[in-house]
């Protein structure tokens, strides 16, 4: 879809101005966009709609797919070979499994999306004098046969959230799709589009609480799975120039690696931050003062903090067995936590948009990896008593790092085992437990950055502290790198790898201040053996070591 021409700085303020979508289905003239055909292959689409074929669009929350699926409609209706219409079945969630209720519901929202789109008034009225006379088991394979009889075209059907049903209602709706489809397209839609978050595959189907057929099988007529991605590097760079473009106010040149690192071009995060740097920056509503690199990371941490709606339903997603199983062993880093790992995890995981598989398991971007410790440790972090910021802080407003570890020792030795009972990614309890620690602190005034991954073997912890209070972030900074391990194997061993990991990681981050802390997991071992401290250096830069 064509851009719309945006209006000039100066206009008058009945123009509406576009800005960063960071909520519902995009449109176009009011906000910045991609041309919303190019986010997936279109050729590829109508080649299987040509085909008569029935086909899955999947994707994350909020990449894009409501409003991609309305361009594709409106790009076949506008064809004029075709007669579409897209419907959102997510109402019918709340029957739950009980396809009496779900059905007709899906249904409802079915023929009202046609009538709107189709002002197709006909099988409306059908449908009202027919609804209570047919059996839910065949009420929507008898509702697109008489759309299709109705029309004059070939039918094609987008029919949105279709995973958001459950139970017998999902079993219901795929079968009854399936039941028509040697009918097509005189007597049953060209074309069937399901979408969702998951691939049909994923769908599991229960009946009473037991497992007893799964999506694939329900819709064995599936021809393809189609995955809309992120935005390219291009892509979202080309995104944010549309503001440019639109008000002359220009971005730092820094802004868009950063940019990338933390969104890697997921399509919410992505306009989430253009929206929180370009207006809930007020300053920068301004649109002759240019925005820099001290703005968007200003910005970047007050998304995080602000819980948005995408962000807390990572925490939602977290609670799944089958997220559980994969997150908690990325967040241990050992590679002894990802043995038993199953391949159907590892890709459910990675449709829902939380992690990549290439060129290794990881978490997708660097705010998910911020988000999913604060998420986990949050209830700790709040509990935390007599964490006063300003006990750790010395008169040249440095944070005091030795004061602090010593008694993050004194208060893992005393809340490591309970605590740790009551969280739920226990795998990754200590690692845990030390950022929540940290996160209490931190939130006085600095900011903690961690790095982690699947066989990492360490967790790489960066504190960047304000020495000024005044200027706070914008102002010079402590920087200090904590590096986690857990103890495996002889502790001699582990320190030196340690040593060299921790030196490596300070030298990335320009960090002029490290400690490595060894958490030993053996409960046969007594803390007073687990609690140590000694000071250690490694080509000339001096490493205070920690057992906890």
């Amino acid at each position: 879809m064509a851009l719309l021409p945006c209006s000039p700085a100066n206009a008058p303020s009945t123009t509406m101005q576009r800005f960063f979508n960071n909520a519902g289905p995009i449109k176009p003239e009011m906000h910045y966009h991609l041309p919303l055909l190019q986010r997936l292959d279109w050729e590829e689409v109508q080649q299987l709609i040509r085909e008569q074929r029935y086909f899955v669009l999947h994707a994350p929350r909020q990449t894009g797919k409501t409003s991609t699926l309305l361009a594709m409609m409106q790009a076949l209706n506008g064809s004029g070979d075709y007669a579409c219409a897209y419907a959102n079945i997510e109402g019918a969630q709340a029957a739950r499994g009980d396809e009496t209720q779900g059905i007709p519901a899906a249904c409802d929202a079915l023929v009202n999306a046609i009538d709107l789109y189709l002002n197709q008034q006909d099988l409306l009225e059908w449908y009202e004098s027919k609804k209570q006379r047919l059996a839910p088991q065949h009420l929507l394979t008898q509702v697109l046969q008489q759309w299709a009889k109705l029309q004059g075209k070939p039918t094609i059907l987008l029919l949105d959230e279709v995973d958001a049903l459950v139970g017998d209602t999902l079993i219901s709706l795929l079968r009854q799709i399936r039941a028509g489809y040697a009918q097509r397209p005189e007597y049953f839609p060209q074309s069937i589009v399901l979408c969702g978050v998951r691939d049909v595959r994923d769908y599991r189907l229960e009946q009473d609480g037991a497992q007893v057929i799964t999506g694939g099988s329900a819709f064995n007529i599936k021809a393809e799975s189609l995955r809309m991605g992120n935005f390219t590097e291009a892509e979202t760079r080309s995104l944010w120039l549309q503001h440019t473009e639109a008000t002359g106010q220009r971005f730092d040149e820094a802004i868009f690696a950063e940019l990338w690192e933390d969104s890697r071009g997921q399509p919410w995060l992505v306009n989430a931050l253009g929206y929180e740097v370009t207006w809930k920056n007020r300053a920068a509503r301004d649109r002759t003062q240019p925005i820099g690199l001290i703005d968007y990371q200003t910005a970047r941490e007050r998304l995080i903090q602000s819980r948005a709606t995408h962000l807390d339903q990572l925490s939602d997603k977290l609670k799944e067995p089958r997220v559980h199983s994969v997150i908690s062993r990325i967040l241990s880093t050992e590679e002894e936590e990802s043995e038993g790992l199953k391949v159907d995890d590892l890709q459910y995981v990675a449709d829902l948009g939380l992690i990549t598989l290439s060129p290794s398991v990881r978490i997708s971007n660097r705010i998910y990896q911020e988000v999913l410790p604060r998420e986990l440790t949050w209830p700790t972090q709040v509990m935390i008593a007599n964490q006063d910021t300003l006990w750790y802080i010395d008169p040249d407003h440095r944070l005091n790092m030795p004061k602090l570890l010593a008694a993050f020792q004194q208060f893992f030795r005393e809340h490591s085992d309970s605590w740790s009972e009551g969280f739920d990614y226990k795998e990754a309890a200590p690692q845990l437990l030390m950022q929540a620690f940290l996160q209490r602190i931190i939130n006085g005034g600095g900011r903690l950055t961690r790095e982690y991954g699947l066989g990492r073997k360490r967790t790489d912890l960066l504190i960047e502290w304000p020495l000024d209070p005044e200027q706070g972030l914008y102002g010079p900074l402590q920087r200090v790198v904590i590096e986690l391990k857990l103890l495996r194997g002889k502790l001699d061993a582990v320190i030196q790898t340690g040593l060299e990991q921790t030196l490596d990681y300070c030298r990335r981050v320009g960090a002029d201040e490290a400690h490595l802390v060894i958490f030993n997991r053996n409960p046969k071992v007594s803390w007073n053996k687990k609690i140590w401290h000694k000071p250690a250096s490694h080509e000339g830069l001096s490493i205070g070591v920690w057992g906890a």
